[in-house]
């Protein structure tokens, strides 16, 4: 029950930030550069968990206090509810930065739209049930290069990039969320690379050499 209970609070932690980035914050009133600093303390509390569970130490910790098959879905409770406590305690930026029509508002749909391909694609290299917490992870996972992955390692986080940057609606709110989650995702990577180097070795290694861009390509 926990297990799956957690992949359902998985699931409704991303629908209510998309809920809150779409619907809520669209505009009007706010805070300015006081509500983002707010924010950002906010995104830090969230990126700190995963930064805090990513270490090996951490996770040896847990081990010895929690069920092993308990350990994925733990995090993913936890990080599930703290993405809908980011949003729920959300301060409001305001300012209306842009709003494109006609062709300009199709283009930006489609940047969106490719995003969330991308991110679909990858996810179907992966495992949604191992993502969600319900099907426990491998102690050492195959690297599987196919699809997105070759055109980036982290596509994951490319599709988050052009999802968040491409609203056709730039508000402050969603200008602030997107700078403030995109700057974690790439701080993280160099910490999440060299997790995957020590669990892959030389197979990661060559894999690096083969795909060379991170998140952006001909960029990073």
């Amino acid at each position: 029950m926990f297990v799956w209970t957690g992949g359902a609070a998985f699931v409704s932690s991303l629908a209510f930030c998309a809920g809150s980035y779409f619907l809520r914050w669209s505009g009007g009133s706010g805070g300015g550069w006081t509500a983002v600093a707010f924010d950002a303390v906010l995104v830090s509390i969230f990126a700190a968990h995963h930064s805090v569970f990513a270490r090996e130490g951490v996770k040896r910790w847990l081990a010895r206090r929690l069920p092993e098959r308990l350990l994925r879905s733990v995090y993913v409770w936890t990080a599930s509810l703290l993405l809908c406590w980011t949003c729920a305690a959300w301060r409001p930026v305001g300012y209306e930065l842009f709003s494109v029509s006609g062709v300009r508002l199709w283009l930006h749909a489609a940047i969106q739209l490719l995003g969330v391909w991308v991110i679909a694609r990858a996810v179907r290299h992966l495992s949604p049930l191992e993502l969600a917490g319900i099907r426990r992870e491998a102690a050492v996972q195959a690297l599987k290069v196919a699809g997105p992955y070759r055109l980036v390692r982290h596509p994951l986080y490319l599709g988050w990039i052009l999802i968040v940057f491409g609203s056709a609606h730039m508000t402050g709110d969603r200008l602030a969320f997107a700078v403030l989650t995109t700057a974690y995702l790439i701080l993280a990577i160099p910490w999440e690379e060299r997790s995957l180097a020590r669990s892959l070795g030389d197979e990661y290694l060559r894999y690096r050499r083969l795909v060379r861009w991170r998140v952006i390509p001909f960029i990073y």
